[in-house]
């Protein structure tokens, strides 16, 4: 197996890109803008070690001496920054490595990447060279990186050198992403360890950098970019890393729009797609999935606080009416947080500090606080209360106009271990001593309400994961199993068929109808037809022998109009079940591996898309939470004066499917229940239609 990006399984450090001794420029030249940028931005960042320009058309760039090619240096150097045209660059790293190079950024494109043949055929060279010599390469087609506290600058920007350090490390698989994300993120107050592009990891990838980062004492958080994970396996056991070493991955992910896969024939495979897989990994592992880069910069700012909630309750202490009902707007919309109502002694310690003619509730319109010292006391009093996990207050970075005091402003961390986060209704821009003020005051002033809320609801999601420890898989230990063993294996796992009966022909089916008792649904067995509403295959509350005879006579014309080749060889008669219709899925994804999907189920699965996705296992309590995420959970609880549904009945569904999945894993790829009914509570499921497909 070869040893690059998209099939080894081990992890390569990327300390020699991060933290190189010295570097080689590789097309230095003083008209180039990429190479003098990097080599002032060094100067300038005050890079400890050696810098060697290399052009083998110049003795002198930027009034040092120049050399021909890295077999010249007087020495190896730590690190080669290879910035010359991609047909140039396998005979630069070929004479690099016989010199005794280690490593290289590659910032060139159009090696390995697309379908150009000659492309190709360079990145393929490349890949060899990198496989039989054990050279670290970054890239290609990437933009290179900084990395503050070793002062390597890297990256063709002069406006991210003087940035100060601090704790956030970024990483983007685009090269330009690096600058524009870390500018506005570091203009809001961010503070990074480190910013890298990885580009089109030919060598290293996301999965390196994270494994890498988790071990760095100047990382506390890690930032991502992603476009692909090339190798998901690696990644997620680096996740794992981070986690439980409670160092947050907070990541905004590209292609949510792509067209899901076609990974089998079920609604799992075509409504779980990418992004979907991608979001179960997260929640698996406790990554922090951001919709925009908007919200990374607020969630990044929220977490470099340094504080974590308990629990997703939020005490919202605003000055405006107005705010307060957008607020339950946006709450309800967005969830992730709550708004419980404050104590009644909470409530005896505001009422003093609010307006008479405004209740007192949270979300809490205060009025204007007549004092910074009135305003910390009710913020104080919100964390206080033993309902609240962190405290939102609104208000905004100072202008000249009016300076708060920091100290009584910062004196709330001395008062409260929970995390304190300042919000602003809307984006507003900062004054020349706005970050100084908000370092003073130590908590971070977010902007916009519903990216608040957004990066709240991910520090309690984070909150109740960091620290934890994810546990292997088991091994599957299940044998094949033909359709009548499976339907009983699932039984035994909470799965309950409905009472059923085959029969080959019409008359038959009339038969099996009276032994079950009616209404009785009727389904069309044929192995070339796997969704049978679409032949006109399924007849549902048929009441007498007669109906189901009739009804199984249409069927068989309807499949010979609409499927001619079909071979229809029977009938499944069932007790009709009636409850709420449910979708149970598992398959084994091929990026992420097994997974489950919930979801509203019968004939709208597809079109409404109401689902929840989870890596396996799924324990009751991720279980529970996956029915919370669906619109099908107002119908399980009854609507509309319903009856309430068997929802632990449901609940045990689908932790028996997960772990008779686990266990057959290796037999079966995709195996689904559509409709799963779920009776009145007390009286359990019924899988209506199970559908499966054999490895």
């Amino acid at each position: 197996m070869s040893d690059h990006a998209g099939t080894r399984m081990s992890y390569k450090s990327p300390l020699p890109v991060i933290n190189p001794s010295s570097v080689a420029i590789v097309g230095a030249s003083e008209r180039a803008r990429w190479p003098t940028d990097i080599f002032n931005n060094l100067g300038r960042g005050g890079f400890p070690g050696k810098i060697f320009p290399v052009n083998p058309r110049a003795s002198e760039v930027w009034g040092q001496r120049a050399y021909p090619d890295l077999a010249s240096l007087p020495e190896p150097p730590s690190h080669a920054l290879v910035i010359v045209p991609s047909a140039a660059v396998l005979d630069v790293l070929e004479k690099g490595v016989a010199a005794g190079l280690k490593s290289a950024t590659i910032y060139s494109g159009n090696l390995g990447e697309g379908l150009d043949p000659e492309s190709m055929a360079r990145g393929q060279a490349i890949r060899d060279l990198v496989a039989r010599s054990g050279l670290i390469v970054n890239g290609p087609n990437c933009m290179g990186g900084n990395s503050l506290h070793h002062r390597f600058f890297g990256y063709p920007n002069n406006e991210l050198v003087d940035l100060p350090k601090g704790g956030v490390a970024y990483v983007s698989q685009s090269g330009g992403m690096v600058q524009f994300f870390v500018k506005s993120a570091a203009d809001r107050g961010v503070k990074f360890s480190a910013m890298f592009s990885s580009g089109n990891e030919m060598d290293l990838d996301l999965a390196d950098f994270v494994n890498c980062l988790v071990d760095d004492e100047h990382t506390k958080i890690i930032g991502l970019f992603i476009e692909g994970i090339r190798r998901p396996e690696a990644f997620m056991r680096a996740a794992a890393r981070a986690l439980a070493a409670g160092k947050p991955i907070i990541a905004v992910k590209t292609g949510k729009s792509a067209k899901s896969r076609a990974a089998a024939q079920s609604h799992t495979g075509a409504i779980s797609g990418d992004y979907e897989g991608f979001l179960a990994l997260c929640e698996r592992y406790g990554v922090v999935a951001c919709q925009s880069l908007d919200d990374m910069v607020e969630t990044v700012l929220a977490f470099q606080g340094g504080r974590l909630p308990k629990g997703p309750r939020v005490g919202w202490i605003t000055t405006s009416g107005g705010t307060v009902d957008l607020l339950y707007d946006y709450i309800e919309e967005i969830g992730g947080t709550q708004a419980p109502e404050f104590s009644a002694e909470t409530a005896a310690i505001l009422r003093p500090l609010v307006p008479g003619e405004i209740g007192v509730k949270n979300p809490l319109d205060a009025g204007i606080p007549t004092t910074d010292a009135n305003a910390i006391t009710m913020c104080a009093a919100a964390a206080d209360d033993p309902q609240v996990d962190m405290i939102a207050w609104a208000a905004v970075l100072p202008s000249a106009k009016r300076q708060p005091d920091a100290d009584i402003l910062h004196s709330l961390l001395s008062r409260t271990d929970k995390p304190v986060i300042a919000f602003g209704r809307m984006a507003y821009a900062l004054g020349p001593d706005s970050l100084e003020f908000q370092d003073k005051v130590g908590f971070p002033y977010l902007q916009g309400l519903p990216q608040t809320i957004r990066a709240m609801g991910a520090m309690a999601f984070y909150g109740a994961r960091a620290g934890r420890e994810i546990a292997d898989l088991p091994a599957p230990r299940g044998g094949a199993l033909e359709t009548a063993q499976l339907t009983q294996a699932l039984a035994s796992h909470g799965l309950t068929p409905p009472a059923s009966g085959f029969a080959a022909t019409p008359d038959g089916a009339a038969q099996a109808a009276a032994r079950i008792g009616f209404p009785v649904a009727l389904k069309l067995v044929s192995p070339q037809i796997s969704h049978k509403t679409e032949v006109g295959g399924v007849r549902i509350g048929l009441a007498s022998a007669d109906e189901v005879r009739r009804a199984a006579q249409e069927i068989m014309a309807s499949v010979a109009a609409r499927a001619p080749d079909a071979v229809v060889e029977g009938f499944l008669v069932q007790e009709m079940a009636t409850g709420v219709e449910a979708l149970l899925g598992v398959r084994t994804d091929p990026l992420y591996g097994p997974m489950m999907v919930v979801g509203a189920g019968g004939i709208f699965v597809e079109l409404i898309k109401d689902i929840s996705c989870r890596l396996l296992p799924v324990h009751e309590a991720q279980a529970r939470e996956m029915i919370g995420e669906l619109k099908l959970a107002k119908l399980l609880a009854g609507y509309r004066g319903a009856a309430p549904a068997d929802m632990e009945a449901l609940v045990r569904a689908i932790c028996g499917l997960s772990d008779f999945y686990l266990d057959h894993r290796h037999v079966l790829s995709d195996l689904e229940v559509n409709p799963l009914i779920v009776l009145e509570d007390g009286k359990g499921v019924r899988a209506v239609d199970i559908r499966f497909t054999p490895v």
